[in-house]
């Protein structure tokens, strides 16, 4: 997937990497439902995922709770930008 060699290809230590994979998947694993359906809708909202979490790792980065949290805010702040539910009814 795009977004997995996204974060595997980020240059960071070791450590650092480890970190931001992990923040990775438990972010998606929290809000994955919300873009289901759509093949290109979840590949999409992937990659703004993991750029969001690399926006704001570095290579000290650590602490998986910080860069999840971080990287859901950075999403949740571009979500209008994201082709999500343009096919369904917002109420």
């Amino acid at each position: 997937m795009r977004a997995r060699a996204l974060i595997d290809g980020a240059s960071f230590g070791p450590d650092a990497l480890k970190a931001v994979s992990q923040a990775f998947d438990q972010a998606w694993a929290q809000i994955a439902s919300h873009f289901g359906g759509d093949p290109s809708v979840t590949d999409a909202a992937r990659i703004a995922l993991a750029n969001a979490i690399l926006s704001v790792a570095s290579d000290d980065s650590r602490d998986v709770e910080v860069l999840k949290r971080a990287g859901l805010e950075a999403l949740a702040h571009n979500y209008r930008s994201l082709p999500i539910g343009k096919s369904k009814t917002r109420t």
